[in-house]
């Protein structure tokens, strides 16, 4: 089964505001393996990025201008996405601007398989903060990169949490190679691991107490 984890970043918030995609990453992933198959790039998105949103990004008005606009690339984009599930870390704000985008192209809105990690995390998580940066945290991936937001960066780290969040177990590959590199198909062999989540001291607490609470009233 053939996934893509899509990460998108913006001039701002609300499209009702006019605001517009600034890049947008998209990592293939088959079986829960990253195939090497890309698609990434950088837009014009034909304003000026608001303050708050460079600050997160970084994406100048001057950079951004020198890039191709959506109704340029949307063909290929639209053409790797084909057929697949979308992995998206809070879908509703990524889908609802390429839906934007799309509909100023006169396309029609994305109508792929969406499975929503940050809605995955709350489910596993009450509670608990899952952002991706809290993710990355709990499962002990290496986001010390991730200075700025960078869409391919942020989808490579989403790749990863998603594979923890579902229960699986993450292959110790290079999300930079591609799969074919390996040049023995038939004999390749794949090492796999799940990160061990050790309890902090406050669980540590609950679950001496729970355990003092249960032999009291078993009488033990």
């Amino acid at each position: 089964m053939k996934e893509i984890v899509l990460d998108t970043e913006t001039t701002g918030i609300s499209v009702k505001e006019g605001h517009r995609i600034v890049e947008i990453a998209c990592l293939e992933l088959e079986n829960l393996i990253p195939t090497g198959n890309k698609f990434h790039c950088c837009l014009n998105p034909e304003r000026k990025v608001s303050e708050k949103a460079f600050e997160i990004h970084g994406y100048s008005d001057e950079f951004l201008s020198k890039q191709k606009k959506f109704k340029e690339v949307k063909k290929e984009f639209l053409e790797f996405i084909n057929g697949k599930t979308l992995i998206i870390h809070n879908a509703e704000f990524d889908i609802t601007h390429l839906d934007n985008e799309l509909s100023l192209c006169d396309e029609k809105k994305i109508s792929n398989k969406i499975v929503d990690t940050l809605v995955l995390a709350r489910d596993k998580f009450p509670g608990s903060q899952v952002s991706l940066d809290a993710l990355c945290k709990r499962y002990r991936i290496d986001n010390s990169q991730r200075i700025k937001h960078n869409a391919l960066l942020d989808c490579d780290l989403l790749a990863k949490v998603y594979i923890n969040l579902i229960d699986q177990k993450e292959p110790t590959l290079n999300f930079q190679n591609h799969i074919s590199e390996i040049s023995n198909e038939k004999n390749k062999s794949l090492s796999y691991f799940k990160k061990i989540i050790a309890p902090n001291d406050e669980e540590l607490i609950k679950h001496e107490q729970y355990l003092k609470n249960f032999l009291k009233k078993n009488n033990f």
